[in-house]
């Protein structure tokens, strides 16, 4: 996945009764949101300084680390290519759930309280607002949802659109749809793929990962699985149709993301995981 969600420490201490009281005290903010523009060519590490930045400005109560260095309890679950836009993006915040009511935005703090009271759409609501306020042209906040504390989110499959010159090319729509039918029809699709910078490179089989690839008008549309097994990337997409860089009629977009939700529950026994996906279109 590149970056990682953190482990939430919510539920660390040492008894059960402790990490109860922990977990009411703390919570989740999903950041949903959009990226496009000149802003699409931001590296990942750059995304995060600039999210980092925002909810610094925007006074959201971000936990942070412990220890001589501390950093936000902030991640970005599933990297962006660079170059590429995004219509709906994840940022996962881990916040504390015990501050005062006040006035929100402006250099003062975003309120909540515990999570399940009947304002918690205003709270969100005004986490939204706030950070919007503070993020650079192209990048839109979409909505903020609070979850508990122990909430982790894995990516499992991803939509793309690579919108290409068909209208300016007569013979590219009858070359791609050639391409796609052997890609699916493939029991391997071997890559080449470096594992650093100045590293040698090693043969990938990708095919695993490739949910289904069709052409519909100008638009080459992808879905692809992702997740702790690997994934495929969209150069090598690219690389395995042919498709070269100037057949592109505009951005790469990722439509979307499939998620899974896992989240602690905490019994007198041992814990154990819950856990939701939606469905994955199988285009074999």
């Amino acid at each position: 996945m590149g970056a990682t969600v953190l482990n939430d420490n919510s539920h660390s201490g040492s008894g059960e009764g402790r990490s109860r009281a922990s977990s009411a005290e703390r919570a989740t903010a999903a950041i949903r949101f959009r990226i496009a523009g000149a802003a699409r060519f931001l590296s990942h590490a750059e995304t995060f300084r600039v999210f980092q930045r925002a909810c610094a400005r925007a006074v959201l109560p971000v936990r942070y680390t412990e220890g001589f260095n501390p950093h936000p309890r902030l991640s970005l679950p599933l990297p962006r290519p660079v170059g590429v836009e995004a219509d709906d993006e994840l940022l996962v915040a881990r916040l504390h759930n015990d501050w005062e009511a006040g006035p929100v935005g402006k250099g003062s703090p975003v309120q909540c309280t515990a999570l399940g009271v009947p304002n918690q759409a205003q709270h969100e609501a005004a986490m939204k607002q706030a950070l919007a306020e503070q993020l650079p042209e192209g990048i839109e906040v979409l909505a903020v949802e609070l979850a508990p504390a122990g909430t982790s989110f894995h990516p499992r499959s991803a939509r793309y659109i690579l919108p290409v010159r068909t209208n300016d090319d007569a013979g590219l729509a009858e070359r791609l749809r050639d391409a796609i039918a052997r890609v699916m029809a493939s029991d391997r699709c071997m890559v080449e793929r470096a594992s650093g910078e100045g590293k040698a490179t090693k043969s990938v089989d990708v095919r695993p990962f490739l949910c289904s690839i069709r052409l519909e008008g100008a638009n080459l549309l992808v879905q692809h699985l992702t997740g702790e097994g690997g994934s495929i990337r969209v150069d090598e997409i690219m690389r395995l149709l042919d498709l070269q860089t100037q057949d592109l009629a505009g951005p790469v977009r990722r439509t979307g993301v499939t998620w899974e939700t896992t989240k602690l529950k905490r019994t007198s026994h041992e814990p154990c995981m819950e856990t939701r996906a939606e469905d994955i279109e199988d285009g074999t």
